[in-house]
């Protein structure tokens, strides 16, 4: 399904190995793709959530949630940009989806944005969201503001 010919060559390497820790279930290795400054936008919260430890904590929740999940298609623009298509279900709510990713120049994501449809699966997404890693998330966002 990678064809990420359009892609940077350093962008298409962290893509590789974000659909390689996806098929895995394994996340252990995302820091390695994630920028200090990246930036978290959900689909259930106002603000955007910032640094590289809100997303990595975001985004193996999402893992932890989603259930089926899978990739379907894949869209890029001039170099460092991606949009990737996806269906999955939480709990007994269907859903899909598209993450929004955009790379650096070293192939590092400073942003991933989730947009989730139809409502019930948002609802059902960010509920079992905050019940999985609001905690953690607060907790990292309160020890930034003091850093």
């Amino acid at each position: 399904m990678i064809n990420s010919t359009a892609l940077s060559p350093a962008a298409a390497t962290s893509l590789k190995k974000w659909h390689d820790m996806i098929v895995k279930i394994d996340l252990s290795d995302l820091e390695s793709i994630v920028a200090e400054n990246a930036v978290f936008r959900s689909p259930v919260a106002n603000s955007p959530y910032p640094g590289k430890q809100v997303v990595c904590i975001v985004l193996r929740g999402a893992m932890k949630v989603f259930q089926n999940f899978e990739y379907h298609r894949e869209l890029f623009d001039a170099g460092n940009s991606a949009c990737l298509e996806f269906s999955a279900t939480v709990g007994d709510k269907s859903l899909k989806g598209i993450d929004l990713i955009k790379f650096d120049a070293d192939g590092k994501i400073v942003e991933f944005e989730v947009m989730v449809r139809p409502a019930t699966g948002v609802m059902a997404l960010g509920e079992a969201m905050k019940a999985t890693v609001g905690p953690a998330i607060k907790a990292a966002l309160e020890a930034r503001a003091t850093a």
